[in-house]
């Protein structure tokens, strides 16, 4: 027993799992069923795994856009420091 088989066995014991139904294009049924036969993989095993990876992807997208909008308000905050810190300083060179 592989350990995705071993977590997976875990949570059908705890009650964990939802039931959901699903539709699907024909094309990526077609294509999924291809796989989960090539690799010998449950398809609910197969769609659970596609998930959990496309969430992380997602989770990183979502703080990515996070990251960015603070880093250009720290932008902001950082130039206007900056430009105080100018002020001071032509004004020591000036006494």
């Amino acid at each position: 027993m592989t350990k995705t088989e071993s977590i997976y066995n875990k949570y059908i014991h705890l009650g964990m799992m939802k039931s959901l139904s699903l539709k699907l294009d024909e094309n990526v049924f077609k294509e999924t069923e291809e796989i989960t036969n090539a690799l010998k993989c449950a398809r609910n095993r197969y769609i659970n795994d596609a998930l959990t990876l496309y969430n992380k992807y997602n989770k990183r997208q979502i703080l990515k856009k996070k990251l960015q909008r603070e880093s250009g308000l720290a932008k902001q905050d950082s130039m206007q420091i900056l430009e105080i810190f100018e002020q001071l300083d032509d004004r020591n060179e000036a006494v």
